[in-house]
């Protein structure tokens, strides 16, 4: 492949990218590359993922805590010029906000104040932030105790859906859901009880009704003086796990009041980097409320941006580099779409079991022009390990989870 840097004699600054071991790091590694940046990641060389040959180098260091940070000090003198920081997860993301003194001096760190940070990626913060800019949100209390939960239970409608303020390691090592929906006050104490060992602080709030194709997002990139230079508005078709998972099929749409109100929201926060809403439409009102928001990094969906034409990553990197910006930066909708094959399989098939979905419908979901998350003929590797990863993961107490959520839609189907 022919890359701008061949074109013009000279070799791109790196990008350094943060978690090459999930979803979002293997995408974007991918999509740097293809425009000729040369990428160093950093990933458990054991992850499928790991197994791409698009990186120039890919180091195993610790993407917790002090080791990241000294890992990268160390890596810096031997970048040649300063390189720019795109961290994959949310951890890494707040640790290079607070420690961006130090990192200064051979990395590129777009992103807003490290108050800013905090604030949007916490989603108690997020919600108070919104209220009082006057943005929309459901109904939300913080949990800081059992007691507090069982007040909660009083003044709630149900159903609700709590969720930790902050997705951690232990949060993920234990529960692959981002929130639990709960529909009485006994449910909401027992998941408490199950849930806080794993949370620093959980909120519950009052669940939006309408489907998984109600789940709207907007991928933006701001510049330095907080002007947004790309948005890109999609919408969820499914997701796995069920009722509060991830994206696992998703498509471009128009959605002019979830453009707005990010853009607004990002304007508000006096923001620079990469961000990410996500909104839901409430069937019964048609308004649309904010859900969480993820910022300076990627995201699973970042990627069908670029298939949409629109090159999002690409033009935080130039512009973080002073290079001349991609001329591809305005969304024109499409209508293309973003599958991860192993999470779309078994959304599906829980949605068959259901009754929800017949095969034919399965397949009309996929028409059209559409961006695989791993699947790439260009870099195969990852996808093979990844499927390998799956069939493994069946045998084992993952499967078993699996096998679980799929008879508890068997039994849903057969009781209505």
């Amino acid at each position: 492949m022919t890359t701008e840097a061949d074109h013009q004699g000279q070799t791109l600054p790196k990008a350094v990218v943060i978690g090459l071991d999930n979803l979002v790091g293997i995408q974007t590694a991918r999509i740097l590359a293809g425009h000729g940046v040369p990428v160093i990641a950093i990933g458990d060389p054991s992850h499928p993922f790991c197994r791409t040959r698009v990186c120039e180098s890919i180091l195993h260091v610790e993407t917790k805590g002090k080791a990241l940070i000294d890992a990268l000090v160390e890596l810096g003198p031997t970048l040649g010029e300063k390189a720019v920081l795109v961290p994959c997860s949310d951890e890494p993301v707040v640790l290079i906000a607070r420690e961006r003194e130090r990192l200064a001096p051979w990395y590129h760190v777009p992103l807003p104040e490290t108050e800013i940070v905090e604030t949007l990626l916490d989603k108690d913060s997020f919600v108070e932030f919104s209220q009082e800019n006057g943005f929309p949100v459901p109904l939300t209390i913080t949990l800081d105790s059992r007691e507090a939960a069982a007040e909660a239970g009083e003044r709630l409608s149900f159903p609700s859906v709590l969720k930790p303020s902050a997705r951690s390691p232990r949060w993920r090592s234990q529960f692959e859901e981002k929130g639990f929906k709960v529909h009485d006050a006994a449910a909401l104490l027992e998941v408490y009880d199950r849930a806080a060992p794993y949370a620093e602080k959980l909120i519950v709030q009052e669940w939006i009704e309408g489907g998984e194709d109600c789940l709207y997002s907007c991928n933006v990139y701001f510049d330095a003086t907080s002007k947004p230079l790309v948005t890109f508005v999609a919408r969820k078709l499914r997701q796995w796990p069920p009722v509060t998972g991830q994206s696992a099929l998703g498509e471009e749409c128009r959605n002019d009041e979830v453009l707005d109100t990010s853009v607004a929201l990002f304007e508000a926060a006096r923001f620079r980097g990469l961000g990410y809403i996500e909104m839901k439409r409430d069937i019964r009102t048609g308004r649309h409320l904010l859900v969480e928001a993820n910022i300076g990094r990627p995201t699973g969906r970042s990627a069908i941006c670029e298939a949409g034409g629109v090159e999002l990553l690409y033009t935080m990197y130039c512009d973080t580099v002073g290079r001349p910006l991609p001329p591809n930066r305005e969304q024109t909708y499409g209508g293309v779409k973003w599958v991860y094959l192993r999470s779309d399989v078994q959304a599906a098939l829980r949605q068959w079991l259901q009754g929800d979905l017949t095969l034919g419908q399965w397949w009309a979901s996929w028409r059209g022009r559409k961006r695989y998350a791993v699947l790439s003929w260009r870099d195969p590797r990852p996808f093979w390990f990844d499927l390998l990863a799956a069939i493994r993961d069946l045998a084992g107490a993952r499967g078993r989870s699996f096998v679980r959520r799929l008879s508890m839609g068997s039994r849903s189907s057969s009781k209505s």
